[in-house]
């Protein structure tokens, strides 16, 4: 990564902007935030103007396509998700800026007083049908009452009001004591809570008393509609509620031609708008003086000579160019992972923790591949691990070429899934053991037999746990000590050569020696005095590299890593789990079957598609989390601090147009 100072003069800023947006080579310096110490001699940049009226036709052009949208006919469910509709690239030219403006003028012009007219009236219908809604719900409950709704309210003599209770008898009570007090109700509900339409007429002289009843007793309904009985009332909405989804359909219709002959040219014209006003809006991160502008940003070494040669070119070298080597601390580059195309799913992993600093070792690969690994063995069924296989096949065939996301994601679903089976068939365990108890008719009986150097396959990690824990433990001593080589290289990379010959190297001898002490002591295994007394010293010296770079504290340090070590027992743990309910619902399935002739056997089939699809989710959940666990902080703890950014370089991204070649 080199750090890069361009000094340009104003005629040609537009031209050198034009041309960094179209390389996308450079990572472009807000001056302000990072660059504050150039800004204390020169004049901050500011945003080109043009840029608010780029944001103001945006706005206009969003709120356009955010009517169509909504009107456009969707599809829907598994068959949205498998075959998603890709919008239309449309092809425009490289046109000067009031041109887009002119373009954007015209367009709107013609369609946007249309369409918000439509939509206006949309809204006004769809807010009138909330009314009515309202009105019925409420005249619902009282469509048995023979009276007219214009006799609600007050008039010189009396006062009739309407509404719902849940406590008729309380009600009554109080209407008692009112003279000349009538009261009507009908129950509307049943239940622990029954509730009652209500109807309350009185004297004028009584209205404070019945205000207080309908405040403490009364839910009041208040209608839209001031004439006519309940029924004719509700009769009538209904057929206005007809007549309103009318004319919505009119509505509807009218905008869905403007959405088959103008969303996609909105989008298209909205992106162009969207590119020229970063464009505009770049600047304000630049500084100025009275006749050049200062820009300031990070790029490729590799890219170093393309990037000044094309920008001498465009501003005919009205530009002075400089280029240095940036120092990771006040200047935190940012970071550049580069990746083979098949692993770009990985980087998401190792986002999710943190990104690697300038200068760190990239752990995307390594991280991956023991990923992958791990997964594969804590899920540890072949039969899970080839519908997983096969899911991921057809996300990565099928779904994949609408989006790069689950492309990425579906490749390393595909290895994981090859993983998984293959493990699963090294263990044992298909459904767990479907084939033996449904195929075979006898769930003693292994997947296959074979003896290959001397060792007996499959394993059985049900029946031979510990043989599955010694693989487990070897691998997670394998993945730690990867760690702790790439602790040492990256201390000696930043030149921290104590911490190199202490902290991040003692690991090797306390291991060999410990290792071997712990087989001599534990594991009853022959060894020499020669051999033993090295075993002390190497421990020895380990111990005194730890005490120099931790002092007593750095004891702690030891029981760390034991316990990181024995965190992989997790292997097992998992695999365990996901063969143990398998085989559980094998059994329980098995003897539902039998329990009911012809109708269990279907019973059976829809109880083990069923539960062995839960067990696939849940142990796949369980194997992702804790392989990801096992990267995070067993091995990352190991040589990994993260906290950078990543380079991102200020480019085009078009996704609905692209400029049309001349000829």
């Amino acid at each position: 990564m080199k750090k890069v100072s361009l000094v340009v003069h104003q005629n040609y800023v537009e031209d050198v902007i034009k041309n960094l947006y179209e390389t996308g080579l450079i990572e472009i310096i807000d001056i302000k935030r990072d660059g504050k110490e150039i800004l204390d001699d020169l004049e901050k940049g500011q945003i080109n103007p043009d840029a608010v009226t780029c944001l103001e036709y945006e706005l206009r052009l969003t709120r356009l396509i955010d009517i169509l949208k909504k009107i456009k006919p969707k599809k829907s469910g598994i068959k949205e998700f498998l075959n998603p509709e890709l919008p239309e690239i449309k092809s425009i030219k490289d046109r000067t800026l009031d041109d887009v403006f002119s373009h954007a003028e015209g367009v709107l012009g013609e369609i946007e007083k249309k369409i918000l007219e439509l939509e206006h009236k949309k809204q006004e219908l769809d807010e009138r049908v909330e009314q009515i809604k309202l009105d019925l719900d409420q005249l619902d409950f009282i469509h048995d009452f023979e009276f007219d709704l214009s006799y609600l309210g007050e008039s010189n003599y009396l006062i009739i009001k309407t509404g719902k209770t849940d406590d008729l008898e309380g009600l009554k009570k109080e209407t008692d004591k009112i003279d000349n007090a009538a009261i009507f109700s009908k129950q509307i509900s049943n239940g622990k809570k029954p509730e009652w339409s209500i109807l309350i007429a009185a004297y004028i002289t009584e209205k404070e008393k019945i205000e207080r009843i309908f405040r403490e007793k009364i839910t009041e309904f208040k209608f839209n509609v001031t004439q006519g009985s309940p029924r004719e009332i509700i009769n009538s909405l209904n057929k206005e509620i007809k007549q309103i989804q009318k004319q919505k359909k009119e509505i509807t219709s009218k905008l869905q031609t403007y959405v088959k002959n103008q969303l996609d040219d909105l989008l298209a014209l909205r992106e162009e708008i969207q590119l020229e006003r970063i464009k505009k809006e770049i600047s304000k991160n630049f500084a100025k003086t009275n006749s050049t502008y200062i820009i300031q940003g990070w790029v490729l070494e590799k890219d170093e000579k393309f990037l000044n040669e094309s920008l001498t070119e465009v501003s005919k070298d009205f530009i002075i160019c400089n280029f240095e080597t940036p120092s990771e601390n006040p200047d935190n580059p940012p970071t550049y992972i580069k990746t083979p195309r098949w692993a770009e799913g990985f980087k998401s992993l190792v986002g999710m923790f943190a990104f690697p600093k300038y200068n760190e070792i990239n752990p995307t690969i390594i991280m991956g591949i023991f990923f992958i690994l791990f997964f594969g063995v804590m899920l540890g069924d072949a039969g899970y691990g080839l519908v997983l296989l096969f899911l991921s096949l057809f996300g990565y065939i099928k779904i994949g070429k609408h989006s790069r996301l689950i492309r990425d994601w579906a490749f390393m679903g595909i290895w994981m899934g090859i993983i998984t089976t293959v493990v699963g068939f090294l263990t044992n365990s298909f459904f767990g053991d479907f084939i033996p108890r449904f195929i075979y008719g006898d769930p003693e009986l292994p997947l296959y037999s074979i003896k290959i150097a001397g060792i007996s396959l499959p394993a059985n990690s049900i029946k031979d746990p510990i043989a599955i824990l010694i693989i487990a433990l070897i691998l997670g001593l394998a993945h730690l000590n990867v760690g702790v080589v790439l602790g040492l290289i990256q201390a000696f990379k930043r030149k921290k050569y104590k911490q190199a010959l202490t902290l991040k190297s003692c690991w090797i001898p306390l291991q060999l020696g410990g290792g071997m002490l712990i087989g001599y002591y534990i594991l009853d295994f022959p060894l020499s005095n020669m051999l033993f007394y090295i075993a002390i010293m190497l421990v020895i010296i380990g111990i005194i590299q730890l005490f120099i770079s931790e002092g007593p504290i750095g004891f702690f340090g030891i029981t760390g890593y034991i316990g990181d070590w024995l965190s992989y027992a997790r292997l097992l743990a998992l695999g365990l789990a996901t063969g143990g309910m398998a085989l559980a619902f094998n059994v329980v399935s098995q003897q539902i079957g039998g329990m009911i002739p012809f109708v269990g056997i279907v019973i059976m089939i829809i109880l083990l598609f069923f539960a062995h699809l839960v067990n696939l989710g849940l142990q796949s959940l369980g194997a992702g989390i804790h392989s990801l666990r096992l990267q995070y902080v067993e091995f990352f703890n190991r040589f990994y601090e993260g906290g950078g950014h990543e380079f991102t370089p200020f480019k085009i991204k078009r996704r609905y147009t692209k400029i049309e070649k001349e000829k």
